[in-house]
This record gives structure tokens, C-alpha cells and sequence, in this order.
């Protein structure tokens, strides 16, 4: 009677999840004690393993202690720790995209000219038209006379605070 629900998993098979819990436990160290504080964790061992991860500063120091955290690990549930990771990178996804649209819209204002205005002033209806223009035209002029981008930069922080007036 060789019952495959009663067999132990391997000695491989466990060294694997013991790294990937050592591997979670990295990630968890390297945030910031802002990021971290989200993270939910509910094991006070762990979290003072990890804060005790983030003072180490000996190499092989922090190897033993990031075996103990990957043990720790072990005795909790990890994976609301992996989702609130996961939904943390998908933020910064989030935030590069919108950063390169932003980026992209930017070019085509300087690129096109004035005629790109209501593009801008379509997606955000607060957006100051006169301001819009002056900083394309700044953009331009630099552009055209081999400046510093000042201008683009202004163009970038102001379509960027429309953007976060607009998702308040």
C-alpha cells in the first residue's frame, strides 16, 4: 500500500521551497520600512528577523539569517506576502506606464506644434491653453537652438500634475 498523498515531498522538492521562501524573505529586507509596513505579516518573529536582516551588515551574518527568516517562513502562510508583492510591482508597472505615456505625450506636443493642443486639452479639460502653448513654443525654440530642454521638462511636470489633479 504506497499511498502517493502520504509520501513526504523530496529532499529536492523542499530545498526548492526553502530557497524560494529565503528568495521572498530577500525581497521583504530590500523594501523600505515605509513599503514594508504593508506587507502583511502577522509572525513578530519575522518581522524581527527581518528588521534584524536589514542591520546586518557581515556577509555570512546575513546567509544564517536569511536561512532563519526562510524558516520562519515556513511556519507561516507566505502567500499573502507573495500578493502583496506581486499588487506592490504591479503599482510600479502602473507608474511607469502612465510615466511613459506622459513622456510620449510630451514629444508630440513638442513635435507637432501648437495643432496638438486640443489633443492635450481633450484628455485633461482643466488643462490652461496659454501655458500649454508657451512651454511647446519654449520646447521648440530650444530645441532649434541646441539649449537644454528646460522647457520640455516644464512641459513634462505640468502635463504630469494634470494627470494627478485629474486621478485625485
Amino acid at each position: 500500500m504506497n499511498d502517493d498523498a502520504n509520501e513526504k515531498p523530496s529532499k529536492t522538492a523542499l530545498k526548492k521551497e526553502m530557497l524560494e521562501l529565503q528568495d521572498l524573505g530577500k525581497q521583504l529586507i530590500e523594501l523600505s520600512d515605509a513599503e514594508f509596513a504593508k506587507i502583511p505579516i502577522s509572525d513578530d518573529d519575522l518581522i524581527e528577523a527581518i528588521a534584524t536582516a536589514k542591520r546586518i551588515k557581515s556577509r555570512e551574518g546575513l546567509r544564517r539569517q536569511m536561512q532563519y527568516i526562510g524558516k520562519l517562513m515556513r511556519l507561516t502562510d507566505p502567500e499573502p506576502i507573495r500578493e502583496a508583492l506581486a499588487e506592490r510591482q504591479r503599482g510600479h508597472q502602473e507608474l511607469a506606464r502612465q510615466f511613459h505615456a506622459l513622456e510620449e505625450m510630451r514629444d508630440r506636443l513638442v513635435e507637432v506644434g501648437i495643432s496638438a493642443v486640443e489633443e492635450v486639452v481633450e484628455q485633461y479639460p482643466e488643462a490652461d491653453r496659454q501655458q500649454l502653448r508657451q512651454l511647446i513654443l519654449q520646447a521648440g525654440k530650444e530645441a532649434a537652438n541646441n539649449k537644454p530642454p528646460a522647457a520640455k521638462r516644464k512641459l513634462f511636470k505640468y502635463l504630469r500634475s494634470l494627470h494627478e489633479h485629474q486621478n485625485e
